[in-house]
């Protein structure tokens, strides 16, 4: 039975969160440990398009995408019928025992799809962290070097070794370590808070690493090209590409995570594009699996094929469900051209939210349907730059009622972040605009 597709309209009809949302959250207390944790007081009972709807049968428009995850939409109709003929055949066997072919194929689409026309490998693995650990680790054993370098701001996944290369404390790292030794953090560009521009910011992140680690001691640069959890920070132009050059002259490994800006987010297929970057190797995961589980990491075959037989791979890595859901959601995204679509969607954004009168909204930055608004507290005669995350907060949760998803990043959590899918609708996408212009105005009245 093919089932019903949800409206793709906004619809209230309990406050938020409502009665059976509020039974589960007191279910949830005592079956799910408190370190998990949730920004919307809801609980979803179906999610298709850009509309989530919850048990009490409030309807939500998406401007989170399950942290850009669902580019295609959840519950794309297409990436679903794959999902259904695989899981009616087959549900599991493990690549490193009995192979299968969907693996070979979702291998082949990101080896053409990623930077660069070298010959490349790809490795299928389940999550951003496994994705960003095994680069690390294929990095190392092909240069034959200890250290990672990353970057200030920088998010990269909750494992040991990836929660050392995270920068953020509080709630990540906190009474989790000792962590994973030889990985270093150098200084990143963040054009609003730094001043430099590309060359600058470059020059100064390399006599760091030069300085406190040594070139010739680096296996991998592993940066976001558009940094996610660290407040969707775009480096200034000509950052980049200079630490490419830098990692090319002394044979360090550049590696870009593209587990959040990839997959058509930032208006084309990869953020490192925009400046014609070209990694070495490169992380990969939400986007590429059309909402199931999947991640990978490719590169240059040279790299990639350095590692000894049986040194990577994992159980569930390229599961054959979730291989026919990331083909899937990749036909869709090149045959639908939603790179295109996501660069429309970040214009019709950035013009909007442009009509916002409000001084502490210091900036609104990033690519394609991939945009954050940074906000400060207002000073008396100018704009400080003193983080205002209370304001966040408070504008997250006012919209979150009046039924829009968004949500937060930034070390103070002082970004609002936008992540919508790209099958949202024009009509709902304004209207979900509409709701967020008119709760910064709310909001910034009553503290006045």
């Amino acid at each position: 039975m093919t089932p019903t597709r949800l409206d793709q309209r906004r619809s209230l009809v309990t406050p938020v969160p409502g009665p059976r949302s509020s039974e589960l959250a007191a279910r949830r207390s005592s079956a799910v440990p408190h370190g998990v944790g949730s920004s919307l007081p809801i609980y979803v009972e179906s999610a298709q398009g850009a509309i989530v709807r919850d048990v009490d049968g409030n309807q939500f428009i998406d401007l989170g995408s399950g942290i850009a995850v669902t580019g295609v939409g959840s519950a794309n109709p297409e990436v679903a019928a794959a999902v259904q003929d695989t899981v009616s055949r087959i549900t599991h066997t493990c690549f490193m025992v009995s192979p299968t072919e969907s693996y070979i194929t979702v291998a082949e689409l990101l080896n053409r799809l990623t930077p660069g026309d070298h010959e490349k490998r790809t490795l299928l693995v389940n999550s951003g962290s496994e994705a960003v650990e095994n680069l690390a680790k294929i990095a190392r054993r092909a240069t034959g070097r200890p250290a990672v370098v990353v970057f200030e701001g920088s998010y990269h996944g909750r494992t040991n070794l990836t929660l050392a290369m995270t920068s953020k404390n509080m709630p990540y790292k906190q009474g989790f370590g000792p962590y994973a030794p030889e990985v270093y953090r150098a200084p990143m560009s963040y054009p609003f808070r730094d001043g430099l521009d590309g060359p600058q910011a470059a020059s100064r992140a390399i006599r760091w690493i030069e300085t406190y680690v040594g070139a010739e001691n680096v296996a991998a640069l592993v940066i976001e090209p558009i940094q996610g959890e660290g407040g969707f920070v775009v480096p200034a132009p000509g950052f980049l590409p200079a630490l490419v050059d830098w990692c090319h002259r002394n044979g360090v490994v550049f590696g870009a995570d593209e587990v959040q800006s990839g997959a058509c987010r930032t208006g084309d297929w990869f953020a490192c594009q925009h400046e014609d970057v070209i990694p070495d190797l490169m992380s990969m995961a939400k986007g590429i699996g059309g909402g199931l589980p999947m991640a990978a990491v490719t590169g240059r075959a040279e790299i990639m094929d350095a590692v000894q037989t049986g040194g990577l791979g994992g159980t569930y890595g390229g599961n054959p469900v979730a291989c026919a859901a990331s083909a899937a959601a990749l036909h869709y995204m090149e045959d639908h051209h939603l790179d295109a679509r996501a660069a429309e969607i970040g214009r019709r954004i950035t013009a909007r939210l442009a009509e916002v009168d409000y001084p502490g909204l210091a900036e609104i930055r990033g690519r394609g349907a991939m945009i954050g608004l940074e906000f400060v507290r207002p000073g008396t005669e100018t704009t400080t730059k003193e983080p205002d995350g209370e304001f966040v907060a408070e504008v997250m949760s006012r919209c979150q009622r009046a039924g829009v998803i968004l949500l937060d990043c930034g070390l103070d959590h002082q970004v609002l972040r936008l992540l919508p899918p790209f099958v949202i609708e024009d009509s709902l996408l304004d209207e979900a605009l509409d709701v967020l212009i008119q709760t910064i105005g709310e909001t910034a009245a009553a503290r006045s």
